[in-house]
């Protein structure tokens, strides 16, 4: 069953709230903590799951980290909305938005691999989703996220267990 929400773009008045949705799932290492400067400077990124009564419901973010490449990011949503096509409702306008950039593959480090199989992420089997040309200019990035895409060992210790998906538009 489904309740009523709506997607929109995220407010600097939302950021209270993402850091909330996070935080919880930051503490059982589902996902990354982050400083509040960060959501800020990200905020154009986020997308917002809204009640009809104005409660943030989920949030989640879409980076471009290439040309042809893009992270879902910060999924979350707040246990009442689990099972009510939050998730899937900002997973699918993450990907409608990659489409829009003209971005042709989306990425994502996540425990919930069930979730994104039933979006079509598969699991990444190599490191040859890159050119190797593109792979050294990545590097030269400080985003976490295009590290953890890279698989780079400095970052290995934050993502232990995840599980490293792709999916294709």
């Amino acid at each position: 069953m489904t309740m009523p929400f709506t997607i929109r773009p995220a407010r600097t008045s939302d950021v209270p709230a993402i850091k909330s949705l996070v935080e919880p799932l930051a503490e059982e290492r589902i996902l990354m903590a982050k400083e509040t400067v960060a959501y800020y400077e990200g905020l154009p990124e986020f997308r917002i799951a809204e009640s009809d009564g104005g409660e943030v419901l989920g949030c989640g973010a879409l980076h471009i980290m290439w040309e042809d490449l893009a992270e879902v990011r910060t999924l979350a949503t707040s246990p009442a909305a689990r099972g009510h096509g939050v998730g899937r409702a900002l997973v699918e306008e993450l990907l409608s938005e990659a489409r829009s950039f003209g971005v042709s593959r989306v990425f994502c480090l996540t425990f919930e691999v069930g979730f994104f199989q039933r979006h079509g992420f598969e699991v990444m089997a190599d490191q040859s989703a890159v050119d190797p040309r593109i792979y050294s200019e990545l590097l030269r990035s400080h985003d976490e996220g295009i590290a953890e895409f890279l698989d780079l060992a400095r970052v290995k210790p934050n993502t232990l267990g995840n599980t490293r998906m792709i999916r294709q538009l």
